[in-house]
């Protein structure tokens, strides 16, 4: 048997989960009407008790008034009792009992069982009432008259159909009522609810909307409830940082294509300059020392932003030797033969790892042999604040209009200049200086040409 059960509950409750409503709305409605037909409930039996007991009472009312009025036709002065005879005796005697000591003196016509029950309650004495169904339901009382010398009892009936009535007619006029107020309240909760979950569906709209053309728009801008408004105050929170991390992602994908343009350039040229002629074992050798170089540069471009983009850069170890990593640039950039590379004093050292310092320098670097006329020149030296590498061309320099400009992802100064470039360099370039507590900066003043400047701590 208890397995039995066991098998059922399991049954029966994925019966009702089914049975519940799946929207908000329906939830909170069906909830509404519970409490209120639980509500009514009560206070339908509540209402029908008080009416059953009320009509009862009337009903006392009414037999103990009878009662009295055929004690005034009872003479109990002498030691017998008597009962007079009045105008209206008929009337009075309708369904009234009369006894004396215990005797029954009058009784109505046709009276049948019921003077057993009238005997019964004369029986007891005292005022009592009782209800009996003797050929429908009746309600009889008793009433004690006192007198000098005897002593008689009256026991007077009603039949209690009219009040049952009256009381069955109240409990169907209540349940319509219930059933009326739980259909308005049912009705009147989902319009509530649905006009209170109205700005709910249109920020799903609207995010959806958004979501789909990229906006920049907020729920914080519109009037809401409180509850909406702290609600919409969080999805903008959420909004931002999911637009900062595609900001972040967009940045990161441009960067390592800008930077892994010129080795991946150098990869296809070795390549194609190779499967032209035959080559020799050595120039082969040559070929493929060259493709590991730029290989390897790929790989620790991509470390260094990976690892600048993961927030680690700011505290990478490690120290390099500035004259060296510098030298080294022209090699991986395939510089021109007019570019110098000097440090002055003695041997420098950049408070943040080679490659690093690689990335910092050869967005920089690229754009001044790009642009450069006849002379590029790098030149590392001693600062009081830790160390400089300046970055000058004879280029045609910067239009002063863009120098506010310059250091922007994706703006250029002249884009239909014939000189390939998306813009993402130099802000590259400011970006890992600042990450390892440096600077770029450019310098106006100088002229002819274009002078960057990297400031870096000190190793």
């Amino acid at each position: 048997m208890n397995s039995t059960r066991y098998r059922l509950l399991p049954a029966v409750t994925a019966f009702l989960h089914r049975l519940a409503p799946r929207t908000l709305r329906g939830r909170l409605s069906l909830v509404a009407l519970t409490t209120a037909a639980l509500l009514m409930l009560v206070l339908t039996v509540a209402f029908n008790v008080v009416a059953q007991h009320r009509l009862q009472h009337q009903a006392d009312d009414e037999l103990r008034t009878r009662a009295a009025a055929v004690a005034t036709t009872i003479d109990t002065i002498g030691t017998t009792v008597r009962v007079l005879e009045t105008s209206n005796d008929a009337l009075l005697d309708a369904n009234v009992w009369i006894y004396a000591d215990g005797r029954l003196l009058e009784e109505p016509p046709n009276a049948g069982h019921l003077t057993r029950v009238a005997d019964t309650l004369a029986g007891r004495g005292g005022r009592r009432c009782v209800t009996a169904d003797v050929d429908g339901p009746l309600r009889l009382c008793s009433q004690p008259v006192s007198g000098d010398n005897s002593e008689a009892t009256v026991v007077t009936a009603l039949d209690l159909s009219p009040y049952r009535s009256s009381a069955d007619t109240l409990l169907l006029g209540s349940l319509a009522l219930d059933a009326v107020m739980l259909a308005c309240t049912y009705a009147l909760t989902r319009l509530a609810v649905g006009r209170a979950l109205r700005p709910v569906r249109t920020m799903t709209d609207q995010a959806t909307q958004w979501s789909a053309v990229a906006s920049e728009e907020r729920f914080g801008q519109m009037r809401h409830p409180t509850e909406l408004a702290r609600l919409g105050t969080s999805l903008d929170a959420i909004l931002d940082r999911i637009r900062t991390l595609l900001r972040h992602e967009r940045q990161l994908t441009g960067e390592l294509s800008h930077e892994l343009r010129t080795p991946l350039s150098r990869i296809i040229a070795e390549l194609d300059w190779w499967q032209t002629r035959p080559r020799t074992a050595d120039q082969t050798h040559a070929t493929h020392k060259v493709i590991a170089e730029a290989a390897q540069s790929m790989r620790t471009i991509c470390d260094t932003l990976l690892d600048d983009a993961r927030g680690g850069a700011l505290a990478a170890p490690g120290t390099a030797e500035i004259l060296p990593t510098l030298r080294r640039l022209p090699e991986l950039l395939d510089a021109p033969g007019h570019l110098t590379v000097t440090a002055d004093g003695p041997p420098l050292e950049a408070g943040v790892p080679p490659a690093l310092l690689e990335r910092i320098v050869s967005p920089l670097l690229s754009n001044a042999c790009r642009y450069a006329r006849s002379k590029v020149a790098v030149r590392a030296y001693r600062a009081p604040d830790g160390v400089r590498v300046d970055v000058t061309d004879d280029g045609p320099g910067v239009p002063p209009p863009f120098a506010r400009q310059l250091f922007e992802p994706g703006q250029r100064a002249d884009p239909s200049d014939g000189h390939s470039g998306a813009g993402l360099g130099l802000p590259l370039a400011r970006r890992l200086a600042r990450s390892a507590g440096g600077e770029v900066t450019y310098d106006p003043g100088h002229t002819p040409g274009a002078r960057f400047v990297v400031s870096l701590p000190a190793g």
